[in-house]
């Protein structure tokens, strides 16, 4: 889709055409100027093998406090435990932490990470959603990429749909998630049956993995429906209702 090309171009380490500005400051290959206030990981972290990882960290710190600095994105990340081994025995996990360690350590106003995600444990990628979330509180812009859309879901603000090379969509998240449909999943026990008769009164409905699937929007009255049902003798083991996520509108705003 271009995400990364267009992320290292912001960056201003690929070549390009058109113009780039960041708070009104010009981006060009020669100039970065404008990104001295702008953490990233671009795809896998470049790390120093023979060096720590708070090492690593020291080397790219600027400025004042430095080692505050290190030693607060270092708690942060949760990297406390293997700070001061080397990072040739790092796991691609803990290589992945470090990297937006780097990306976080000069407490930059703005982070463009690429895939941020990648090789993190449930835990791990539960801890860096909840600090993206306490940075982007603080007053962090964040900027990320990702195929882990229901991770992208809980933190996301904006969304920007590329497909190929184009811009699909550029929208707030919740307008995005609008279009999602909802439905109403009954689990009966004769599902089928409860299938047909709803579809012959005019409901949108079908058996989907053990439920019967009615559209939401085919619903005026859902005492009627249930009553529809109940009149038949057929009992109601569960019912519960579902909303479309993410993927489900992407997928719809791509085709």
């Amino acid at each position: 889709a271009g995400k990364t090309t267009i992320m290292k171009t912001i960056l201003g380490i690929s070549s390009f055409t058109g113009d780039i500005r960041l708070n009104d400051q010009k981006i060009t290959v020669d100039s970065h100027d404008a990104l001295k206030d702008v953490g990233a990981l671009i795809e896998y972290p470049g790390l120093y093998p023979y060096l720590t990882g708070r090492e690593q960290l020291h080397l790219f710190t600027r400025g004042a406090d430095r080692q505050a600095k290190v030693d607060k994105v270092i708690e942060e990340m949760h990297l406390t435990a293997y700070a001061d081994a080397k990072a040739k025995h790092y796991s691609l996990g803990m290589k992945q932490k470090l990297g937006i360690a780097l990306a976080l350590v000069n407490q930059p106003s703005l982070v463009i990470l690429d895939e941020p995600m990648n090789g993190l444990d449930p835990k791990a990628t539960r801890e860096l959603r909840e600090l993206i979330l306490q940075k982007k509180a603080e007053g962090t812009s964040f900027l990320i990429s990702s195929h882990i859309l229901s991770e992208l879901q809980k933190v996301a603000d904006d969304v920007v749909i590329i497909n190929h090379g184009h811009l699909v969509t550029n929208n707030t998240m919740d307008a995005v998630l609008a279009r999602n449909e909802s439905y109403l999943l009954l689990r009966t026990d004769q599902n089928d049956r409860v299938a047909q008769l709803l579809a012959q009164k005019g409901y949108q409905a079908a058996v989907e993995e053990g439920s019967v699937k009615i559209a939401r929007n085919s619903i005026q009255n859902m005492t009627v429906l249930l009553r529809a049902v109940l009149d038949q003798n057929i009992a109601i083991n569960d019912i519960h209702e579902q909303q479309d996520d993410l993927e489900n509108s992407l997928l719809g705003i791509i085709e």
